[in-house]
């Protein structure tokens, strides 16, 4: 009962605006190589920083500043900055599904009642 449920939920979260929203920016991400590539280059300066602290060494400062930015021109994409928001939206009506969620629990747990429909 609990997986079906679970399906239905699934199911009902693929149809929402904020899903649909999100799988939209995500699939224009995908489809925007410079974009992509952006976001590569910021991900090899931060390996490479975070190599430098995890070998006990300052990174170097030219690196930091690359790093910065590198940062600062991807989150001025407006592609990454709509994912970036489609991203934030479904999270909020996640985070608003999972209270739900606890809530429902608190109450199952507190009734003496077992009901599995």
């Amino acid at each position: 009962m609990i997986d079906q449920k679970a399906l239905e939920l699934g199911r009902l979260l693929g149809q929402t605006d904020e899903y649909k929203a999100f799988l939209r920016a995500s699939e224009r991400l995908r489809e925007d190589a410079a974009c992509r590539q952006q976001l590569a280059e910021v991900e090899r300066l931060a390996q490479d920083i975070e190599r430098a602290a995890q070998e006990g060494r300052e990174p170097a400062r030219e690196a930091v500043e690359q790093y910065d930015r590198a940062l600062q021109s991807v989150q001025a994409n407006p592609v990454y900055q709509a994912v970036v928001a489609a991203q934030a939206n479904f999270e909020k009506l996640m985070t608003k599904i999972n209270a739900k969620i606890f809530e429902g629990m608190k109450q199952g747990a507190a009734s003496p009642i077992i009901t599995l429909g």
